[in-house]
């Protein structure tokens, strides 16, 4: 971190002031993102290049993330487990496609002490393989089937592209699910059925609009047939990938001998599944809906929902810190995350500021004057507008507020992608709506060589998705004039 994130004391008061962000998000976005991801105490830099330390408050929105999916993973049928964190080299290179995906960005275990390991130890850059060497000897006959397993864990590839705090790390957190299925069909559903909910959890809970459907050819995950992600648009004109789903087929069953006795006696191979979301949607989420004073948080993923900042004069400290303390029991009543800021080491304003800073969705300032006239002020973090609410009606207040801006925040987010899509009927305007900061939209075949060309041409940019559910599926392919669908394309982050 740069001495911009430290606080310092204030002279003479032995009150310690937050600097805030220095640099506006249109302006500088790289430096914005970063200031906001230390000063607001989600994560920091450690000695090992690219690796962060997830603090209490970053950890606390993976929490809500993880607790929202894990309860539709289970409805799903499927069970969380753990396999180990290091991989025999010999797994690793069972299946051709998956290895040489991965090889670049694996970390190996050589030694234990001073003595030279017999075979290499991948740390697990994802765990298909050792998984499924436990799969094959699990799945027997039919009546094994589906199995559906997942771990919440944390895996290690180490990129060597300029690492970004939750967005590109050397090792990151995520949910791994693996299925395995006794026909096509059933893994197909699941690929549906995974991707309805990714939708849900990003735009009901992060409140993130984006686009989704189909991976190209170079583009889908190392070992699969087919690869499903959601991408977001961000404002500084490039694209992030969000949660993803792949078709795996039999290519890792067939590499493995994932095999089971069908209901007529026959041996055949399962069809296999993988999906993840990751720590990288705190990533996109800050950038999406953060401003110039920091981060914005949609109440159903903020750890605090509400914050209770109390006004404290000394002749009247005790009254408003007991309305204060009321209030906080009413609104955890109604189930509300509140907290209250009672410290009085620091003046209100730095703890407005801190807040805000943290982007905690309601803030309710209360103070003498205030319980005279028997009300507070509210403050709704994502348009920093005020009002003042009686007491009485504060609860309910409150709540409806919340519901409202979790509302406008996914409005916010689909009217900006909404406004920033560009039709595209070749490379050229492919590389212009790049070069403007738009996401190009336009009809593609998904191979592997006209993607080669898109990226070769496209001031960088490349297909994100190709849009499976749209009404406009066919049309020329913006590279080789074959059918193609509708397809996304523009710079990653």
């Amino acid at each position: 971190m740069s001495d911009k994130t430290k606080t310092t004391a204030a002279a003479g008061e032995g009150e310690k002031k937050t600097l805030g962000l220095t640099v506006k998000k249109s302006e500088d976005f790289s430096e914005w993102y970063t200031q906001a991801v230390a000063k607001a105490e989600l994560a920091d830099y450690t000695k090992v290049s690219g690796c962060m330390v997830l603090r209490p408050y970053g950890y606390a929105i993976w929490e809500k993330i993880v607790k929202e999916v894990d309860i539709r993973l289970k409805k799903m049928g499927v069970q969380n487990c753990y396999f180990p964190l290091f991989i025999p080299e010999s797994l690793l290179k069972k299946e051709e496609q998956h290895v040489k995906g991965f090889a670049p960005e694996v970390a190996w275990v050589t030694h234990a002490s001073d003595t030279k390991l017999d075979e290499r130890l991948a740390i697990r850059p994802t765990s298909e393989t050792i998984m499924y060497d436990s799969l094959s000897k699990w799945v027997r006959s039919w009546r094994d089937l589906p199995l559906k397993l997942n771990q919440w864990n944390n895996v290690v590839r180490w990129e060597f592209k300029h690492p970004t705090p939750f967005i590109r790390t050397r090792e990151f957190l995520w949910c791994e699910g693996h299925s395995a299925f006794a026909t096509k069909e059933e893994a197909e559903q699941e690929i549906k059925d995974i991707m309805a909910l990714w939708k849900e959890i990003t735009e009901s809970f992060l409140a993130l609009a984006g686009v989704s459907g189909k991976k190209g050819e170079a583009e889908k995950f190392a070992g699969a047939l087919a690869s499903y992600s959601i991408e977001y648009f961000l404002p500084n004109g490039k694209a992030a990938q969000g949660p993803d789903a792949h078709f795996d087929g039999q290519n890792f069953s067939k590499a493995f001998e994932i095999k089971f006795l069908n209901k007529e006696g026959k041996h055949e191979y399962a069809w296999q599944n993988t999906w993840a979301i990751t720590t990288r949607m705190i990533g996109i989420l800050i950038m999406m809906h953060g401003d110039d004073y920091g981060l914005v948080l949609p109440p159903k993923i903020a750890p605090i929902q509400v914050i209770i900042v109390p006004i404290l004069f000394e002749d009247s400290k005790k009254e408003v810190l007991a309305a204060a303390m009321k209030l906080k029991k009413e609104l955890q009543a109604e189930s509300i995350a509140v907290e209250l800021d009672g410290r009085d080491t620091y003046t209100a304003g730095w703890k407005f500021n801190e807040w805000e800073l943290k982007g905690v969705p309601v803030r309710i300032e209360i103070g003498p004057r205030d319980m005279e006239k028997k009300q507070a002020v509210l403050l709704r973090r994502a348009t920093r507008a005020k009002e003042s609410v009686k007491l009485a009606t504060i609860a309910a207040v409150v709540k409806k507020a919340l519901g409202e801006i979790q509302d406008s925040l996914f409005k916010k987010s689909k009217l900006q992608l909404e406004n920033n899509i560009a039709a595209v009927k070749n490379i050229s305007e492919i590389a212009a709506a790049a070069k403007n900061k738009k996401l190009a939209k336009g009809y593609f075949c998904g191979s592997a060589k006209c993607e080669e060309e898109v990226k070769a041409k496209a001031d960088g940019a490349s297909s994100r998705c190709m849009n499976l559910s749209s009404s406009e599926r066919k049309g020329k392919c913006v590279v080789c004039g074959k059918e193609g669908i509708i397809t996304y394309f523009g710079k990653a982050y």
